[in-house]
């Protein structure tokens, strides 16, 4: 059942309820997670960061693709935080089925025309687009980051209006007080709820949060009832998968990935099977 982004988003949007967007970086993460999506009956967006990519590297891609198809879910394969058209037009070209183009720390009418270049490339091969307005920290672990990057531009609502209209993306990724990765010292969690009804009310399509990993459980909760349709999850999944690993290595007579890894990808399950149930996506695979 691998489909693009849009058809599943749309369905969200529609019935008001979020579907997760976990990051992998190898062959058993991506196992685990639809596993955990199929166990739950739940929708689920695979997203691949370009660094990710670099990591499982690009023949990887059909493998994944062909387990989507035989998932019992609807699966899309999302490239996560693409940065030019050349990263675009590579994520097409080997078999993702939803991108996302960050244009957030170029100005408005450059992200504009970036976002709508990517569309227009995009929908011509039926693959949906996902765009960011607003900036929500650096990348984690972001050895280039600038000065400042912390700071937390938020999404203005009228600016949002303007650039669906403009771009045609397919979803929107705003600034409410989310981060990427872990939250910095610096900053206190917290989510602007009162602007997110107003770009939600003011835009109408699925809206996506990245980051969230410090923001409490009742606060994501709500940001789903007032419009969010897509959460990236990626820090959380990967400290409980790798520090479980760190916990199995310790036993130094272990050397077969078969006796290695399915703790790990148990306890990246349990974490996965939580932000489900967190974000309603549980049973709505039957929407489809």
């Amino acid at each position: 059942m691998l489909t693009t982004g849009k058809k599943i988003l749309d369905v969200a949007n529609e019935a008001n309820f979020a579907v997760p967007a976990f990051n992998i970086s190898d062959w058993a993460m991506f196992n685990g997670i639809v596993e955990i999506s199929e166990e739950t009956n739940a929708p689920l967006l695979v997203a691949i960061h370009p660094d990710e990519v670099s990591h499982i590297r690009h023949e990887l891609i059909p493998a994944i693709r062909e387990r989507a198809h035989k998932a019992s879910v609807p699966v899309a394969i999302h490239w996560d935080h693409g940065a030019d058209i050349p990263q675009m037009l590579t994520a097409l070209r080997i078999g993702f089925t939803s991108v996302m183009i960050d244009g957030s720390m170029l100005s408005f009418g450059e992200n504009i025309a970036i976002s709508r270049k990517t569309v227009e490339i995009a929908h011509a091969v039926g693959v949906s687009v996902e765009a960011e307005l607003g900036t929500i920290g650096k990348m984690d672990e972001d050895p280039e980051a600038e000065a400042g990057a912390d700071v937390i531009l938020y999404t203005d609502p009228d600016e949002a209006v303007a650039f669906v209209r403009e771009t045609g993306v397919d979803s929107l990724a705003v600034a409410i007080g989310t981060y990427h990765g872990l939250y910095p010292p610096t900053l206190k969690p917290e989510l602007k709820l009162d602007l997110l009804k107003k770009i939600k009310a003011a835009v109408g399509i699925p809206l996506v949060l990245h980051g969230g990993s410090g923001n409490p459980d009742d606060e994501i909760a709500q940001a789903v009832k007032l419009g969010v349709n897509k959460i990236n999850i990626s820090s959380d999944i990967k400290v409980v998968y790798h520090n479980k690993m760190r916990e199995v290595l310790l036993e130094k007579g272990l050397r077969e990935p078969n006796s290695i890894q399915p703790p790990c990808i148990d306890a990246l399950k349990e974490v996965a099977a939580h932000k489900i149930e967190l974000f309603d996506a549980a049973g709505k695979a039957k929407l489809y």
